[in-house]
């Protein structure tokens, strides 16, 4: 079950350091080759630093959360169900991000097979002057087991 106690826990910051290669096998594993992923003077005659990140990059970012301590339930159990993102700017290689998450809901819906229990993550990233980068919203499902019914 859930930890309903969870709602308002938030991790400390994670450095998170964005890096060219990282960006490259997550675009590839994405099957996306738009050359703003991969080429830097691409990336730099389209108005960037450096290589962006595609806009689902926060996934692979560590928030400092240990799930099973901050929602009570083990990790194995945690299924990602959706994920949506807001950018004040997008994510290129070189930043260095300090990422924080925070329980934002935890609730029980009926579902076909009983009961399910969600809870809601929001994550931030921020720059090292503290300026926002991202929210990331996370809705996470409990998946059942056949010990709890």
């Amino acid at each position: 079950m859930l930890d309903k106690n969870a709602i308002g826990r938030t991790t400390p910051p994670t450095l998170n350091e964005v890096e060219k290669g990282a960006i490259r096998r997550f675009a590839e594993a994405l099957g996306d080759y738009n050359p703003i992923y991969y080429d830097e003077d691409y990336a730099r005659a389209s108005g960037f630093s450096s290589i962006v990140a595609p806009p689902t990059f926060p996934c692979a970012f560590a928030t400092g959360a240990d799930l099973r301590e901050l929602l009570g339930v083990p990790l194995r159990s945690l299924l990602n169900a959706e994920a949506s993102f807001d950018y004040e700017r997008p994510i290129v290689a070189g930043d260095r991000l300090l990422v924080t998450s925070r329980v934002a809901e935890v609730q029980e819906r009926p579902s076909s097979t009983g009961k399910m229990e969600i809870a809601v993550l929001e994550d931030e990233g921020r720059d090292e002057e503290g300026k926002l980068v991202y929210r990331m919203r996370r809705t996470l499902v409990v998946r059942g087991s056949k010990e709890h019914g």
